[in-house]
């Protein structure tokens, strides 16, 4: 990464790489003293003198860690759509309200909020003194109401946003599409001079700065879960000051150099493929907030290189791999044994999305995949066959089965007004047999020999050959995806025989996007979604095929560019059941029921299948049961109000976290 430094830029060389810039506001990077190590001296010395128990600290200076292939690739955060930047990012700046530990909307730049017509007008009232600052933490100005449109009209403007972070504020503010397909049609020069005050902007997008302190959006129709949306990036703020003092190539190119931030913490040190340092905003507007001294991300090779840096002191958390957490399981004497603990549920569905164009390499088409993929019968041989129970293993090693998945939408999303879950009722319109926690219910061994039989008869007369090889990407030169690839590719053979349908497994260098996804060469991949705000249009909404916003349609499945017309019928009628159900603003009941008709629809007839939930385990000095704990939007993973302890916490710590979360949600 190239980049300009007001402080110290130093030169420094790696095995991967010819060099990395480091870049550090306070200079060289400073060595701190192992956090662990020193606490256990600590209480040593302590005990000396007293018998008197040593209590365990909370921590004051977080290390966390994630992998070198999850690298953030922008720190623009109107850009950004991306887990891998919005855990740093978000801490970096706040939108106008946020998430408590049990998924409630609460203030952040907001105080106050309401809607008085069901949905369509929604108005914002701002606290006053929030602060732009610096990289250091210098006072750079105040966030005003108009510093959200000077966001919006960012993200909607072809020329400055790239089309990135379009999707929601064209779907739902008066104008905004308007707005974006105006600037589509400008030269670049007349596009980059617009701002959010130009008449262009203010006399066509549905938002507006009533006073410094008042901010109003105008949706498209009744929105009722638009102040969900609140707390997504795309309606973040921008300084325009910002923007006049580093240019708009600038932005574009943002570095933690160059940006203002109004967010917990500022990012004081980034060291590419090796370190970030979050270090707290002395000016933050949360003044009760429980924020860290500083937050540091390492980045490593694999969760295995985590593991030996966890049990050295130097990180505070690491998620477990199948083999370090079978060995600590299966030894009780083992220290760790008792620090064995089950993660939650994170707010993503992983699902497989098969790709309906696929592409060879000299990108031709793939006549026998995609003829294949377009039968009904050859889908439903997956959702029925497939038995994922060694794949979940390599998540949860000790309870597999809590990482099944069978349907698309997150649990926990939204829920009815007599309380049931809206995931509950699509299992219920599947007829699927209730969860047993020991088996993916959704096997049926004589569906699956049925199915078979039909689709290598309605197949071969198509002029498919078998087996059907199916082509499935990892990264390469990362060990434990290619594990994981090989024991699905294992499932695979168990489940289907070797000579109906093959997985290979091939490796892309560094962009999946670029290599793979874009060239059509994937048969599928499993990818999570996790919802950008509270309505199951977020998730169902990819899938349809009547506009640009529907990302895995648009990304990934093309399927409009497959001749099946049957395919493309079933597609047509996921698409209008998908749009009833988005028409209907007054009744959340019967927009939920709507929307469970579709989804159900589109399970039933196998256009996408479930995989799995991210349900693992870990060894952590962190309550997880204290993070926000939305089932959409970004905040989760903002470092804010933590509970943590210098002494790793137990699984018997845990039960008591979450009994506590469990009473305090019913309340």
């Amino acid at each position: 990464m190239s980049t300009l430094h007001k402080g110290i830029l130093t030169l420094i060389e790696n095995d991967t790489k010819k060099s990395d810039y480091v870049i550090s506001s306070k200079g060289e990077k400073s060595m701190k003293k192992t956090r662990k190590a020193a606490a256990v001296l600590t209480a040593v010395a302590m005990a000396t003198v007293s018998a008197a128990p040593v209590m365990a600290d909370e921590i004051k200076d977080l290390y966390d860690y994630e992998l070198q292939t999850r690298e953030i690739e922008t720190w623009n955060v109107l850009y950004s759509q991306l887990a891998t930047d919005l855990q740093v990012l978000t801490n970096l700046y706040d939108g106008l309200l946020e998430s408590d530990e049990y998924g409630k909307l609460v203030p952040a730049v907001a105080e106050s909020w309401e809607t008085e017509d069901n949905g369509i007008t929604w108005t914002f009232h701002l606290r006053q003194g929030v602060k732009w600052v610096d990289q250091n933490g210098n006072e750079k100005g105040e966030v005003t109401a108009q510093d959200f449109l000077t966001g919006l009209e960012w993200v909607l403007n072809f020329h400055k946003n790239d089309a990135t972070n379009t999707a929601m504020p064209m779907e739902m503010i008066q104008g905004a599409e308007d707005y974006y397909n105006m600037t589509s049609e400008l030269d670049a020069d007349a596009g980059l001079a617009l701002t959010a005050e130009s008449p262009e902007f203010a006399d066509t997008v549905g938002i507006k700065a009533i006073d410094d302190y008042t901010l109003q959006y105008t949706c498209v129709s009744e929105k009722p879960y638009f102040d969900t949306v609140a707390t997504y990036n795309c309606l973040y703020p921008i300084s325009q000051a910002m923007i006049d003092e580093i240019g708009i190539d600038g932005f574009k190119a943002a570095t933690p150099e160059n940006i203002w931030y109004n967010g917990a913490y500022t990012c004081t040190e980034y060291i590419q493929q090796n370190t970030k340092t979050l270090t707290k905003n002395p000016l933050y507007w949360d003044t009760d907030a429980k924020l860290f001294d500083s937050v540091t991300v390492k980045m490593v090779e694999s969760v295995d290189t985590a593991y030996q840096l966890y049990t050295t002191g130097e990180i505070d958390r690491v998620d477990l791999s199948e083999s370090n957490l079978t060995t600590i399981y299966n030894n009780e004497s083992d220290p760790l044994h008792d620090q064995l603990v089950e993660k939650r549920p994170t707010k993503f569905s992983y699902q497989f999305h098969f790709n309906y164009d696929k592409h060879n390499d000299d990108q031709s088409e793939d006549t026998n995949w995609n003829t294949a993929i377009a039968n009904e019968a050859f889908r439903k041989c997956w959702y029925y066959g497939l038995d994922l129970g060694s794949y979940y293993k390599r998540t949860n090693a000790i309870n597999p089965y809590k990482c099944y998945n069978n349907a698309y939408t997150m649990q926990g999303l939204v829920y009815l007004s007599d309380g049931t879950e809206y995931t509950s009722l699509v299992q219920e319109k599947l007829g699927l047999p209730a969860y047993d926690g020991e088996t993916m219910t959704r096997l049926d061994s004589e569906k699956f020999e049925e199915y078979k039989a039909q689709a290598i008869e309605e197949l071969t007369a198509a002029g498919v050959t078998f087996p059907v090889h199916a082509r499935y990407f990892v990264a390469g030169g990362n060990q434990t995806t290619l594990d994981s690839a090989n024991v699905l590719k294992q499932a695979f053979s168990d489940s289907f025989g070797d000579d109906f349908i093959v997985l290979d497994i091939d490796s892309y260098v560094s962009s999946l996007s670029k290599e793979v996804r874009d060239p059509r060469r994937q048969s599928f991949v499993i990818n999570g979604w996790g919802a950008d705000y509270g309505d199951p249009q977020n998730y169902l909404g990819q899938e349809t095929n009547d506009g640009d916003n529907a990302y895995y349609m648009v990304a990934y499945g093309h399927a409009v560019d497959n001749e099946s017309e049957e395919l493309n019928a079933l597609y047509d009628e996921f698409t209008e059941l998908v749009n009833k159900a988005d028409a209907i603003t007054d009744d959340l009941d019967a927009r939920y029921e709507a929307y469970a008709d579709a989804e159900a629809f589109l399970l039933e007839h196998a256009l996408t299948i479930p995989s799995n939930f991210d349900i693992g385990w870990e060894l952590t000095h962190i309550n997880d049961y204290t993070k926000q704990n939305a089932m959409f939007g970004i905040q989760n993973l903002k470092y804010k109000n933590w509970e943590t302890s210098t002494d790793a916490y137990t699984a018997e710590d845990y039960a008591g976290f979450q009994e506590t979360w469990n009473a305090g949600s019913a309340e």
